[in-house]
Parts: C-alpha cells; structure tokens; sequence
C-alpha cells in the first residue's frame, strides 16, 4: 500500500466538488469520499464566521479514517448567491444534512455533524432539531445568544462587536456588523445552546473548547454546555490552544475520530 488506501481498492478515493439546493441557491461544497464501494458513514463539516478556516485537514483525516466527509460555503459566502445570516446558516446547514442522508453514496444511519465556532452552534441547533443525525461535535463553538445577551447589556460591547464583524466581511455578502448583532439580539434566548438539552439527552455529543481562545471563551460558551449537557453521552476536552486549535489539529482530528468510531457505529 503506497496511499491512504490498499491500491487494489475500488473505487478510488476522490474529491469531487459537490452543490446543495437551500433557499433557492446553490451551495457550494466538496466531498472527501474515502476509497471503496460504500455507502459510507458521512460527517457534515460546518465552518464558522466567515470561513477562513474550512476544517479540510478534519476532512482528509476523517477519509483516512473511512468516513465520507463533506465542507460547503453557505449562502452569501465566498461566491455562494443569496445574503449570509445567522439563520440561513442553521437552515442550510439542515438543507445540506437532509440531501446527504438522500444520497446513496452515504450510509443514512450514520450521519454526524461537526463545526467550528459558529459552526459549532449550527451543528448543535442541527443535531437537536434532527434525532437521525448519529452523532454531533462542536469544536469552539461560539453561542450566538450569549453574545447577543452580551452585547444588549452594554453599548459599548455592542459597539466593539459590530466593528469586529463589520472586519470579516470581504468574503460574505447581503449584511453587516450591525445586522448580525441585530439578528441574534432578536433571536435572544431562542437560541441559546443550554435550552438544547433535552433534545440531545441521551445522543452523543463532543465539546472542544479551548482555554485561550479570546473569542469563545470558554467559561461563556464551553463550560454552560458541559454543565447543561449531563444527560447526552457527553465526551468534553479543554485544550491549551486558541479558537482555531492552531496548534492541536491532530489532537482535535484524532478525538474527533475516535468519539466517532465509539459512537457512530
């Protein structure tokens, strides 16, 4: 074997760039399909605000692992039509978790959902709203309802965040800085992470934070959660490393996996 795969296994592994129908676009994606004739188990990758950081090396080590792994753009992000919003990344990512059950390639038992920050937040809210997703991991996940909690008890909080998105913006399209602070201050406590809990009770669930992580901090958006989360087959780490776990990828990969092949079987 000179590959990720024995040589003599077909098909091949590929890459195949893939699109999802949501709210009247075409999101854009690519598939990590491991080699073999399938159908296999799929995780559904969900990257976070604005997507600097798509999780491909996740992707490539779940391939490695067996699993089909699939990362896409949401509406109105690096190229996708429509205007991004906080919930047309919680619809598209349901849009997107719906057609890969449908897609023969993939096992539908077996669906997980993974993100980052804000994708970590979608994947919850997904996995909640959806009991045949198998399994749900949030790595840095950033709970919008906090933030928004935050910002609404203080102006200059406020202020300081709608500067702080208004920077992200170059790759997303149709909002703003003080659109998104408006959208999740009038979400408020709709979307707060904890209320979950007894959708997920009894399903496994991983929580990554990180303990230098100066945006989801983690006493605000990790710890509620493993406090809320005692009755789901809850998996939890802390790692020292920031919001993009910059320095514990193949920590994050290989927990990732490993919760996986524990509970995704």
């Amino acid at each position: 074997m000179t590959g990720d795969f024995p040589d003599s296994l077909r098909p091949a592994a590929s890459t195949p760039a893939v699109t999802f129908a949501s709210g009247g676009e075409q999101l854009l994606g690519l598939l990590h399909l491991p080699a073999g004739p399938g159908p296999f188990p799929v995780v559904v990758l969900l990257h976070g605000f604005p997507g600097n950081e798509r999780n491909f090396d996740l992707a490539q080590a779940l391939r490695r692992a067996g699993y089909a792994a699939v990362v896409f753009h949401y509406r109105g992000s690096w190229g996708v039509g429509g205007a991004w919003s906080w919930q047309h990344v919680l619809d598209d990512a349901a849009a997107v978790v719906e057609q890969v059950r449908a897609d023969p390639r993939f096992d539908p038992a077996r669906v997980a959902v993974a993100g980052h920050s804000v994708g970590g937040f979608a994947a919850l809210h997904t996995a909640a709203a959806d009991p045949s997703v198998g399994a749900v991991a949030s790595l840095a996940g950033f709970d919008l309802a906090a933030l928004a909690a935050a910002t609404s008890a203080d102006s200059d909080v406020r202020a300081e965040w709608v500067t702080a998105f208004d920077d992200e913006l170059r790759p997303l399209r149709g909002t703003s800085g003080t659109a998104l602070i408006a959208e999740a201050e009038a979400a408020g406590d709709t979307w707060r992470l904890p209320e979950l809990a007894p959708a997920l009770a009894g399903r496994p669930v991983l929580l990554i934070g990180a303990s230098r992580d100066p945006l989801s901090v983690q006493a605000v958006h990790h710890d509620p959660l493993v406090a809320a989360y005692a009755t789901a087959r809850l998996e939890h780490h802390a790692f020292p490393t920031d919001h993009a776990l910059s320095d514990h990828r193949l920590a994050a990969a290989s927990t990732l996996i490993d919760f996986l092949n524990r509970n995704l079987a």
